[in-house]
């Protein structure tokens, strides 16, 4: 059967490269812009070269109607670069600006990348446990914003698995059933403390399952609890 989807990996890593492309891209052409605006500005000195040439030319002018022409058009030739210097001035602050404005995209697109990283990580592990509350009283576990009805039997064996591991201890079988029955270590079997288990993996299991997976819709039957987008046949 030809594969129909995309994985969330998969995603992640397309996504990842067509980021660094798109920035590499925008690198480029801003740093292309910045060089050809500075190359296509008009030197400073052209317009005083220009006037300069026009003196040259007409050396012979005497009259003083002509020569106070000549003395504004060596004025504005000096405003005017002025001016260029001055947009050679606001061209370099929107470059530096615009600097700032790509750096901090690239700053908000390598959270981003990470933020892909992670959701692969948790991805690939499954279901990861960012909080475990055990209520003991109303014989319930909060397992992150699900909750789960577990007996008297099963809460305390997980109360005593989360006290052990909050202690960075690992129990036997046999500690296990000491624990709980009160009664010394040696006196226990190992198989006594399996079967707990089993029965809190059987349990808590089933809920989880239920939960995540697969529901019971009354009278109708059952289904999951997925997206049908998601479903890889292999």
């Amino acid at each position: 059967m030809q594969d129909n989807t995309i994985s969330v990996t998969d995603l992640t890593r397309v996504g990842s490269r067509a980021i660094k492309i798109g920035l590499a891209a925008i690198v480029a052409i801003l740093a292309l812009a910045a060089v050809l605006l500075f190359i296509n500005l008009p030197d400073t000195n052209a317009f005083n070269e220009r006037v300069q040439a026009i003196f040259a030319e007409n050396s012979n002018l005497t009259e003083q109607a002509e020569l106070r022409l000549l003395v504004i058009l060596a004025q504005s030739g000096t405003t005017f670069s002025e001016v260029l210097v001055s947009y050679r001035m606001v061209i370099f602050v929107l470059m530096v600006f615009a600097s700032a404005l790509l750096i901090t995209s690239l700053i908000l697109v390598l959270a981003l990348i990470g933020l892909n990283r992670r959701l692969a990580t948790v991805q690939k592990a499954g279901i990861q446990v960012a909080s475990l509350i055990i209520s003991r009283g109303e014989r319930k576990v909060y397992i992150n914003d699900l909750e789960f009805n577990l007996t008297e039997a099963a809460v305390e064996t997980l109360a005593v698995l989360a006290e052990a591991r909050m202690d960075g201890e690992m129990m036997t079988g046999a500690q296990l059933e000491s624990v709980i029955s009160g009664r010394r270590e040696p006196d226990c079997e190992e198989a006594a403390g399996a079967t707990r288990i089993k029965r809190l993996r059987d349990s808590l299991g089933n809920q989880i399952v239920t939960e995540l997976l697969v529901r019971n819709i009354a009278r109708q039957g059952y289904m999951l609890t997925v997206e049908k987008d998601v479903i890889r046949m292999i």
